[in-house]
């Protein structure tokens, strides 16, 4: 799939199911080399950054087998440590996990460069400072990174900054070192409470001793097991804001409502009616929202990853929004695609203030992940056809979007 059509039908409206976190699943998948035996991952979404991290274990030895659409058994016991860079991880941001899982398996490892979204500079200097505290030797070079260790040791980390890549790698390396570990602002986003979730299951010792400090007590070795990984509350995100976009009436079934408070709290602000279940949540937009200000922040703060989707639900809001993103400087590429839909948005520095009005459809290339998700529900909310070029980018985090869009009443047709 590389080119969308969207016909605009008016409000969206209906029920759409959750899968399972891309952002839970890839760590997990990739913490199964971790283990002395099989595990059997259930409730993983179907999209390309799965299967991609599928391919690359089988390619170290692992034994992948498929049990369902959403199960995979993962035998590590016949893995190695890669002697060359895995060229399939150029394609995959969360290969930096592997670091970690090659260090506390191998005790060495190499990976390719690392790929996923361009937002600019991705600096990976909180893995390697973490890496480095255990007791690793890390190369960096043009082609890629090296890690080696003779043995690592529990010690004690404070990071410079919140990073959810950085803390799972340290999770992943401190996980069979010698002693404790602790880590200290290290990120409570629910994806790294299910990796230690999935961990401890196997036989780990790691416990959160408050929201930003995690202490990892080293064991020698570690079973596998059977592991259903969490909603993935981003998508979840993605189908509110496309009915509060719309002015229309969207459910989507099988997520942790408190999972995705920070939007449902700013769907609220903008004059949304949200009602949550256990295991639900619905958004009903009587008619254009309101503009507010948003500001992404680690967990529990606003996601940056639906910031995108934040701005384009602005463009068709009343009056005037800012977005201040504080995690990924370089997010804001996507306006440049929203205005060619006549959205009026100007960007300074860390900032977009947005003039809601309405949209026109357009022809835009979408340059990342949820930045396709955003021009997806800026063109269902326009007047007139529009066309979405290298959608590709959207079938890496979205399992069957053109799909569950249709179940909301949705017109997109694939090319």
């Amino acid at each position: 799939m590389n080119e969308l059509i969207i016909h605009p039908v008016g409000a969206l409206r209906g029920s759409v199911p959750v899968s399972g976190s891309k952002n839970a699943a890839l760590p997990i998948l990739i913490a199964t080399l971790l283990c002395d035996g099989p595990s059997v991952i259930g409730n993983l979404p179907g999209i390309r950054d799965v299967t991609l991290t599928l391919r690359i274990l089988a390619r170290l030895g692992c034994t992948v087998e498929q049990m369902d659409d959403t199960t995979y058994r993962i035998d590590p016991t016949h893995a190695s440590a890669p002697i060359s860079a895995e060229p399939l991880t150029e394609r995959l941001r969360a290969s930096a996990y592997f670091l970690g899982a090659f260090l506390g398996r191998f005790g060495r490892g190499r990976i390719g460069r690392i790929g996923g979204c361009d937002f600019g500079g991705r600096p990976i200097d909180q893995h390697i400072k973490v890496l480095s505290a255990l007791g690793a030797t890390v190369l960096v070079t043009e082609d890629g990174v090296e890690v080696c260790s003779e043995e690592l040791k529990g010690t004690s980390v404070s990071f410079d900054t919140v990073s959810v890549g950085a803390t799972v790698n340290g999770i992943l390396s401190a996980v069979r070192a010698s002693g404790e570990t602790v880590l200290y602002g290290a990120a409570a986003e629910p994806h790294i409470d299910d990796l230690i979730g999935y961990l401890n299951r196997c036989g780990a010792n790691i416990r959160r001793a408050g929201q930003n400090e995690i202490r990892i007590r080293g064991v020698r070795r570690m079973r596998g097991c059977s592991y259903s990984v969490i909603p993935d509350m981003i998508e979840a995100g993605t189908y509110l804001i496309a009915g509060a976009a719309t002015q229309g009436a969207v459910r989507v079934r099988g997520v942790n409502p408190a999972h995705i408070a920070p939007l449902t709290r700013k769907l609220k602000e903008m004059g949304a009616d949200v009602d949550e279940e256990e295991q639900a949540v619905s958004v009903f937009a009587p008619g254009r929202l309101y503009g507010t200000r948003i500001e992404t922040q680690p967990y529990p703060g606003f996601p940056t990853d639906l910031q995108p989707q934040m701005t384009a639900l602005l463009c068709t809001c009343i009056g005037t929004g800012t977005v201040r993103e504080n995690i990924w400087r370089h997010r804001f590429r996507y306006t440049e695609e929203l205005r060619r839909m006549g959205a009026n948005i100007s960007v300074r520095e860390d900032t977009a203030t947005v003039v809601g009005g309405v949209l026109t459809g357009a022809e835009m290339t979408v340059p990342d992940l949820r930045a396709g998700a955003a021009l997806l529900i800026a063109a269902c909310a326009a007047r007139g056809d529009s066309h979405l070029y290298d959608v590709g980018w959207i079938e890496r985090g979205y399992e069957d979007f053109v799909g569950k869009m249709g179940m909301l009443g949705a017109s997109v047709t694939p090319i």
